[in-house]
C-alpha cells in the first residue's frame, strides 16, 4: 500500500500543499476549521510525518539508541538485557519514542555509531552500558553534546547522569548468608575484569570475606558465556582445596556449573552451594532451583528511560540509585558437608 503524502491530503481536502503543511505543523496561515479538516483527512488516510524531513526541520527524532558490546551468543540467551530493554520500552512507547538497538565489536565502533546517529539526527539521546572503570566513551560523548544516561556505577560516568544499584551491598549479603551456613571457602566466577560493576563486586567480595573472617576468595573472570563459566567452574573444582560455595556473575554461568558438578560427581547442594546473579526463569526451572540475587531489572530500565527523556526535554537530571539486588535462597545452597 502506497504511503500517503501531503499531496494526497491536499487533493482530498481541496486545498494547496502549502495549506496542508501549515495545518499539520500548526503554523498560522489557515483557519481553525480548515486546520481541523486537514488533520482529520490526514488521520483517515493514515499519514505519518517523515522522520528524515522532521530532522531537517530541527524536530526531534522521537528515538533513542542503545549500542551493546557483548558476545551475540550471550545476548541470545541472557535475560538481563532483554528485561532491561522491556523496561526501557515500557516508558518509551508511552511517549511514542522508539529504541534503536545495535551491536558493536569495540568501543571505537560504538562511538562511530553514536556519532553517525547524532550527526544524522536519528536519535535524540542514547544509553551507555557496560562502562569500564576508565571509559574513553564518556569524554567522547560529552564532547558530542549528545544527551546520554549511563547505566553504571557512580564515579565512572563523568558528567553524565548515572542510573545504578549498589552491587557491593548485594555481594556482601550473599557472603554473609554463605558464611552463616558455615562455608569457609567461597569463590566467584565473574564477568570481564575491565567492567566497572565487576570491579565493584570484586572489591566487595574481598572485603566481605575479610569481615567474616574467611580466607581470601578466588575470582575467575570470564566473558559471561556458558562455555567460559563451565571452564572457570571446572578450574575451581579440580583444585586441591576446592571451594564449598560458588557465586556467579550471571545466570548462564551458574546453570553451566550444574553440568560441571554432575560431570565431577558432585552433589548440589550437599557438596557445593551455588548462587546466581541475576535471578531469571533459568534459575528457577533447573534442579535444584538456584539461589539467586534478584533485581527488578525492568524497573531499572524504566528508570533509565525516564531519566533520558527528561534530559532530552532539557530538565536537570542527576544520578538515580535503584534498589539493590536481594538474595533469594533456594535449593542450591545449604551448609557444607565438610568445612
Amino acid at each position: 500500500m502506497k504511503r500517503p503524502t501531503i499531496a494526497d491530503i491536499a487533493r482530498h481536502a481541496g486545498v494547496s500543499k502549502v495549506a496542508v503543511s501549515y495545518a499539520l505543523n500548526d503554523r498560522p496561515g489557515v483557519s481553525d476549521a480548515t486546520r481541523s479538516s486537514i488533520k482529520a483527512i490526514a488521520e483517515e488516510l493514515g499519514w505519518r510525518p517523515n522522520s528524515a524531513a522532521r530532522a531537517l526541520n530541527g524536530a526531534r527524532a522521537q528515538a533513542v539508541g542503545l549500542v551493546v558490546r557483548r558476545p551475540p551468543s550471550t545476548l541470545g540467551v541472557e535475560p538481563f538485557f532483554m528485561e532491561l530493554v522491556s523496561g526501557i520500552g515500557s516508558v518509551l512507547s508511552a511517549q511514542s519514542y522508539a529504541l534503536m538497538l545495535q551491536m558493536a565489536d569495540s568501543h571505537e565502533q560504538e562511538l562511530e555509531v553514536h556519532r553517525r546517529w547524532w550527526g544524522e539526527r536519528r536519535v535524540d539521546g542514547v544509553f551507555l552500558v557496560d562502562l569500564h572503570s576508565d571509559d574513553a566513551r564518556v569524554p567522547a560523548v560529552e564532547a558530542l553534546g549528545l544527551p546520554v544516561v549511563a547505566i553504571a556505577p557512580p564515579g565512572t560516568s563523568g558528567t553524565l547522569p548515572a542510573v545504578w544499584s549498589d552491587d557491593g551491598e548485594s555481594v556482601r549479603e550473599a557472603v554473609r548468608y554463605l558464611a552463616a551456613l558455615g562455608h569457609r571457602r567461597i569463590a566467584r566466577v565473574a564477568g570481564p575484569a575491565e567492567l566497572a560493576h565487576t570491579a565493584v563486586r570484586d572489591l566487595a567480595l574481598r572485603e566481605a570475606c575479610a569481615e567474616a573472617g574467611l580466607p581470601e576468595p578466588e575470582t575467575v573472570h570470564t566473558d559471561y558465556t556458558g562455555e567460559e563459566g563451565a571452564r572457570a567452574t571446572r578450574h575451581l573444582l579440580i583444585a586441591a582445596r576446592r571451594p564449598t560455595a560458588l557465586v556467579f556473575d550471571n545466570d548462564i554461568m551458574a546453570v553451566a556449573a550444574l553440568s560441571v558438578a554432575q560431570e565431577l560427581g558432585l552433589d548440589i547442594p550437599a557438596d557445593l552451594s551455588l548462587v546466581a546473579w541475576d535471578e531469571s526463569p533459568l534459575t528457577q526451572v533447573v534442579r535444584p532451583p538456584l539461589s539467586a540475587v534478584a533485581r527488578d531489572i525492568p524497573a531499572y530500565g524504566a528508570t533509565a528511560a525516564r531519566s533520558l527523556l527528561a534530559l532530552i526535554a532539557g530538565e536537570s537530571v542527576g544520578d538515580v540509585r535503584g534498589a539493590p539486588g536481594r538474595l533469594v535462597p533456594r535449593g542450591s545452597t545449604r551448609p557444607p558437608r565438610t568445612a
